[in-house]
């Protein structure tokens, strides 16, 4: 991007009444050239401005400019929470395709079909576990004090700068592989492992 900066032309008077007005040179253009920062994740793209460097998991992505009116600090907060459902998810979907309870409703290999076949009496209890869980952690999540994903809950001590990088790689990649078995099922309802390795 190039900015002109234009010299103002200066202009003498003489003492003398009714002699010219004496002008200065043409004035002269300057040029400054100012380089637009770009994308570390994407060199072709500017920099995205909002993105913060020092949280977890930065990689300069963000091609959609996102962070220029998200909050970073609670947004991050969000991705942490929501890696770690989809890899229980992801867990839970492999899980229930060979292990069952003794009932013949719930046999079905096909996870997103099994999940029409529970009984309305046994959502319930669910869908309170979860609420209590979101409830229980907003206090954290509005607390700008505290880093993402730290919820006061670390029984193995397993909490480090490396691990805490692993989990959001491996949550983003939970996130992307529990939408794509969603999809896959919706699509030919067959069970997902099995599917893959050709058993089905």
């Amino acid at each position: 991007m190039a900015a002109f900066v234009s010299t103002t032309p200066l202009l003498t008077r003489p003492g003398f009444a009714g002699a010219a007005v004496a002008r200065s040179p043409p004035s002269v253009a300057a040029t400054v050239t100012m380089e637009t920062a770009k994308s570390e994740a994407m060199p072709f793209m500017k920099k995205p401005e909002g993105l913060i460097p020092s949280q977890d998991g930065y990689t300069g992505f963000d091609p959609f400019f996102m962070s220029n009116w998200l909050d970073q600090e609670w947004a991050a907060k969000g991705e942490v929470k929501n890696g770690r459902v989809a890899m229980l998810a992801c867990v839970g979907w492999w899980i229930a395709e060979f292990v069952h309870l003794p009932d013949a409703r719930f046999q079905n290999p096909v996870a997103l079909d099994a999940a029409l076949d529970i009984p309305r009496g046994l959502w319930a209890p669910i869908i309170i576990s979860v609420s209590l869980v979101e409830i229980l952690t907003f206090p954290q999540m509005l607390d700008s004090n505290r880093r993402a994903g730290d919820l006061d809950f670390d029984p193995l001590k397993l909490d480090s700068p490396k691990n805490r990088l692993s989990e959001v790689k491996h949550g983003r990649l939970a996130m992307l592989a529990i939408l794509t078995m969603v999809i896959q099922q919706s699509n030919n309802h067959k069970p997902t492992l099995s599917a893959l390795f050709g058993k089905v």
